[in-house]
């Protein structure tokens, strides 16, 4: 039997999930946001093999925000796809999944290597309030001129910065100052650039 964790609380999870805040990742207002962003990620997806022009609008109704010249290849798979915003002149590559249960936000000129992740949701540490479905999230922020190697895992919370690099595979647990290469998991800064 699960807990009433908001019994002072009077917004719904929606409003709770976009403050920040924990909230119960199955209510039905969020479960239909999430039905419809993957009604127009299959769209797009099916438009992207055959008529660039409407792939193009369907994106821009899948995502909160897309600059001029942006590329990106389907499949994407997305939570909601409206706190995404990508910059002008961005690539990416097949197979990004970017959780935006908090805002996303991905910078002008940046190559997003396939099969990047963009984490943003967290869930609590202790068995209780995990079981009952509580979640949260933190922002994602990914400066201008970043490159994210294949498979780059970026986490809940984390800032890089213009100009860096993220080499192939990294899991990118903390913020990466402008300017540099990062590797690894977790993934550390080895030179600047």
């Amino acid at each position: 039997m699960s807990t009433d964790h908001f019994t002072e609380d009077l917004r719904t999870n929606h409003e709770r999930m976009l403050a920040g805040d924990l909230y119960i990742a199955d209510d039905p207002e969020i479960t239909q946001r999430q039905r419809r962003a993957i009604r127009l990620a299959f769209r797009y997806q099916a438009a992207f093999a055959e008529d660039a022009d409407s792939a193009r609008g369907i994106l821009a109704e899948l995502l909160g925000g897309v600059g001029e010249d942006v590329e990106v290849r389907a499949p994407i798979h997305v939570d909601f796809g409206s706190n995404i915003t990508i910059g002008p002149r961005t690539f990416v590559n097949y197979h990004l999944t970017a959780l935006d249960v908090a805002r996303i936000s991905v910078g002008a000129d940046c190559q997003i290597g396939p099969n990047v992740q963009l984490l943003t949701p967290t869930h609590p540490l202790e068995p209780g309030p995990r079981r009952d479905k509580l979640e949260a999230a933190r922002p994602i922020t990914i400066g201008d001129n970043v490159w994210l190697g294949g498979g780059v895992i970026v986490l809940p919370g984390v800032t890089i910065g213009d100009d860096s690099v993220i080499g192939a595979g990294s899991v990118v647990t903390k913020d990466i100052p402008a300017g540099v290469v990062a590797v690894g998991n977790p993934a550390r800064v080895i030179r600047s650039l």
